[in-house]
């Protein structure tokens, strides 16, 4: 059987294979997601975003227990930080989610940021592609959790829910600092901490305040209070993530936006990666080192905006 086929079948070991080659950025695995990029559209994605420590973790293992109740098939990425030693993903997120590595219905995958900022890994939105021709119904992404840097998510998902706790101040300024706009639902988890009540009114005033600034949309912020180790407002988060899918669903408009964003976001990081690739490797064609580039910037002999113009232009002849 043909790897596509064997991919687009749902073979578990093809697809935790071409899931490696991508991370490890293999030259083969570009061709198989052309070919697999037809087979793609289908998955619905939730982006789950927010600080380290919220609970993202807790709140995933969660949800995807609600969806395999309601028959859908899942696929999980958590984007974990780099280890200082391997350069691989600190594995934390599946030590958590141990009880679904013997349900065939779930398909679990860390990855590690490899120095990629955003919140995401620069494979991820690959991956959701795989697992999208694989036939998963839903698709989970975890941010590895920095904090206002995390906006890629909400071009990479239908639904992005950014998780907070009671307490942390540091949050909800980095809400106010942009955070605000990507998320669609907003959870205070946790929520059995001194401090729930009030972390719920500053949520509900900056989302009143967003939209009076919003031009265009009528979607209102859900706000859900969750307990995810308890397993408390698990469903309410569930209901909320529903609720936003059948909106984007009954206007077209909406959830074409939301396509042309995926896309035009996938588009930039490819032009970016390979046109990064295409421009090292000319380097090397010129017998050019970056080590005496380098040399010329600590020396002053030249200047990184001169190096790049140079680079540009030898790259275009």
């Amino acid at each position: 059987m043909d790897i596509i086929e064997q991919i687009v079948s749902g073979d578990v070991r093809t697809i935790a294979r071409i899931l490696r080659d991508i991370d490890d950025e293999i030259p083969s695995a570009r061709d198989i997601l052309r070919r697999l990029y037809r087979y793609t559209g289908k998955a619905y994605v939730v982006g789950f975003t927010g600080s380290p420590g919220v609970g993202k973790s807790a709140l995933v293992d969660q949800i995807a227990i609600n969806y395999r109740k309601a028959g859908k098939t899942i696929g999980i990425l958590a984007v974990d930080p780099t280890s200082p030693f391997t350069g691989g993903a600190i594995l934390g997120d599946r030590i958590r989610m141990q009880r679904h590595f013997l349900d065939p219905g779930v398909f679990i995958r860390s990855l590690a940021t490899r120095g990629h900022f955003g919140g995401l890994s620069k494979s991820t939105s690959d991956m959701v592609n795989v697992l999208d021709a694989a036939g998963k119904d839903v698709i989970l992404v975890e941010t590895v959790g920095v904090g206002q840097d995390e906006v890629e998510i909400a071009n990479s998902a239908h639904t992005t829910v950014l998780v907070t706790i009671p307490g942390m101040g540091d949050d909800v300024q980095a809400i106010k600092a942009g955070i605000m706009e990507i998320g669609n639902i907003f959870v205070v988890n946790k929520a059995d901490r001194e401090g729930s009540r009030q972390t719920v009114r500053e949520l509900m005033n900056l989302i009143e305040l967003g939209a009076r600034r919003r031009n265009g949309g009528n979607w209102e912020p859900q706000i859900v209070e969750t307990e995810a180790t308890k397993g408390r407002g698990i469903e309410d988060l569930y209901g909320a993530i529903e609720k936003h899918r059948a909106y984007l669903l009954s206007t077209q408009s909406e959830w074409r936006e939301v396509a042309e964003k995926r896309a035009g976001i996938q588009l930039i990081s490819v032009l970016r990666d390979q046109a990064f690739k295409t421009i090292l490797k000319r380097i090397e064609e010129c017998g050019d080192s970056m080590d005496e580039m380098v040399r010329k910037i600590v020396d002053k002999e030249s200047d990184p905006y001169t190096i790049v113009q140079q680079i540009i232009a030898k790259a275009l002849k």
